[in-house]
């Protein structure tokens, strides 16, 4: 019977955290789309990017997601199994509080493992491929990045292209406006041109040249005499380019150079990772405390505190990360400090829940009357 009673309660609350998980999941995703798409607006982007990028950090977002999708499944699950009477048929049948707590504690440690999987090496992992793709992102020039038929850029830095061709790649009817600085003075170029093309020639230094077939170039400012006009059949610019930087941000480290690391900001991300496992088990014993309402007050009467103190805890948490960061709090206090607090808060809201506190009444002895 232990068996079937850990498998159904397992199931309610592992369904429902998925659920949770990914409406939770859906909505910070959609957030994000929108704001990459406006960056796809701006020339900032590719659309092909926006894909890769958002499925890159969604192991990110679901290491943050988990706790908070479980802690809440785990209060909708009990919280029905109390207002429906289950679990006064449980307790009837003698499973006692104190077993709940072991069964739920079980489920916490399936999601545990989980959520370390997650935290100690998918998240890492693909934070690390969206680094790289976004310094591939950044290796491209405006001219990658333009939309056919607008106008791009600012004030005299503009940039525009009517077409291009489908199969060769080349741009049609190009205009192009900048600015040189010739003798401490701004000079205004620009250049027109029936064709152009970028070529990239692979080395050290990954040069890239645009290249213009048939136009003309004109520098200068009008109605001065220092004005010039050039036309050309091929006009090449060598464009500037990017060096690649070395990404050894602490969150797209592995966990393994993270322990092994002395370096304050990699024991903090380390800390922080390992706390994201270590809080589901804390918040479930929590959660199973606050989740015990009676019939009449309905499933919501204790949710809102307990909510309340979730958010307290991450808030905590995130402040500790923070302070850790910024030298504040010694790192051998690191975040531990924060973990004993709900441990702490986790045992009186148990014991209060299994009724250990209970001063039981004294019975009085019977007194035979007398005659």
């Amino acid at each position: 019977m232990a068996l079937r009673l850990f498998r159904y309660l397992a199931k309610e609350v592992l369904v429902s955290t998925a659920g949770v998980t990914l409406i939770l999941l859906l909505v910070i995703l959609s957030g994000r789309f929108s704001s990459y798409l406006g960056r796809i607006a701006e020339g900032k982007m590719t659309f092909e990017f926006l894909f890769a990028i958002l499925g890159y950090h969604i192991p990110s977002f679901i290491q943050m997601i988990l706790p908070l999708a479980f802690f809440l499944s785990l209060l909708l699950t009990f919280g029905r199994l109390y207002i429906e009477n289950e679990m006064s048929v449980l307790f009837s049948s003698g499973i006692s509080k104190a077993k709940l707590a072991i069964y739920t504690l079980g489920i916490a440690g399936l999601m545990s493992m989980a959520s370390a999987g997650i935290s100690f090496w998918l998240a890492p992992s693909s934070e690390y491929r969206a680094a790289e793709a976004a310094q591939e992102q950044s290796q491209l020039s405006i001219f990658d990045l333009l939309l056919p038929g607008r106008f791009e850029g600012r004030g005299q830095k503009t940039t525009y292209i009517e077409s291009f061709t489908p199969d060769e790649g080349w741009m049609n009817q190009i205009f192009l406006s900048d600015i040189t600085e010739k003798q401490g003075k701004q000079i205004p170029i620009q250049t027109l041109a029936a064709y152009a093309e970028q070529i990239r020639i692979p080395s050290q230094n990954n040069d890239n040249y645009l290249v213009f077939k048939n136009g003309n170039r004109y520098e200068g400012i009008p109605g001065t005499a220092e004005y010039r006009v050039t036309e050309f059949d091929t006009y090449a610019v060598r464009m500037e380019s990017k060096q690649a930087k070395a990404i050894n941000e602490p969150y797209t480290k592995s966990s393994w150079q993270l322990f092994n690391s002395n370096h304050l900001l990699d024991q903090v991300e380390l800390q922080w990772r390992t706390s994201l496992v270590i809080m589901i088990p804390i918040l479930a014993i929590i959660g199973l405390s606050l989740s015990q309402v009676n019939p009449r007050q309905g499933r919501f009467f204790k949710m809102i505190p307990a909510i309340l103190l979730m958010i307290f805890y991450i808030a905590l948490l995130i402040w500790g990360r923070t302070a850790l960061e910024k030298g504040r709090v010694p790192i051998e206090l690191g975040l531990w400090w924060i973990h004993g607090v709900f441990i702490l808060i986790a045992a009186i809201l148990f014991a209060q829940y299994n009724q250990v506190f209970d001063r039981h009444k004294a019975k009085l002895p019977l007194v035979e009357a007398s005659e």
